[in-house]
């Protein structure tokens, strides 16, 4: 599976408007209702709070990778926003994130949610990657490093 296959410039906020981890969330999720991707905003943005709830989804170096699995979505879909001035979001390392990416999965499909947040939090590992994507300038710059990225 690749994330270049699931992301694209209208599933990408360069920069967020957020200032908060529920206004970013929210935001992300605005973005999947936009493309016509949930069919319950509610019921997606809920599973993704819920989530939150249990354990922080910021998961170190200026990254978070909020998700939840419900029924609003018929396949894994994928959302990221970038933010300029980084939120809180109490992760692991306390520090605020730049980097969301937000994947929300139906229920019954464990598979492709799992390899998606494991291949994520391995290019995230890259620490000049994620400078190039908190630099990034449009939606396209951000789905062309992440394409680039998987192809190296």
């Amino acid at each position: 599976m690749l994330l270049a296959q699931i992301i694209q410039p209208g599933r990408v906020k360069v920069p967020l408007e957020a200032k908060d981890k529920t206004s970013a969330i929210t935001e992300l999720i605005n973005l999947l209702d936009a493309e016509k991707l949930l069919l319950s905003r509610d019921e997606a943005l809920q599973s993704v709070l819920t989530r939150e709830q249990t354990r922080s989804t910021g998961i170190g170096s200026g990254v978070a990778i909020p998700h939840g699995k419900c029924k609003a979505v018929k396949e894994l879909v994928m959302a990221v926003g970038i933010a300029r001035q980084p939120i809180d979001f109490n992760s692991v390392d306390g520090k605020p994130v730049s980097i969301i990416i937000l994947l929300l999965s139906p229920i019954d499909q464990t598979g492709p949610h799992i390899q998606a947040l494991a291949k994520i939090s391995r290019i995230m590992l890259d620490e000049s990657f994620r400078s190039k994507l908190i630099d990034a300038a449009s939606p396209q710059q951000v789905c062309e490093l992440l394409s680039n990225k998987e192809n190296e």
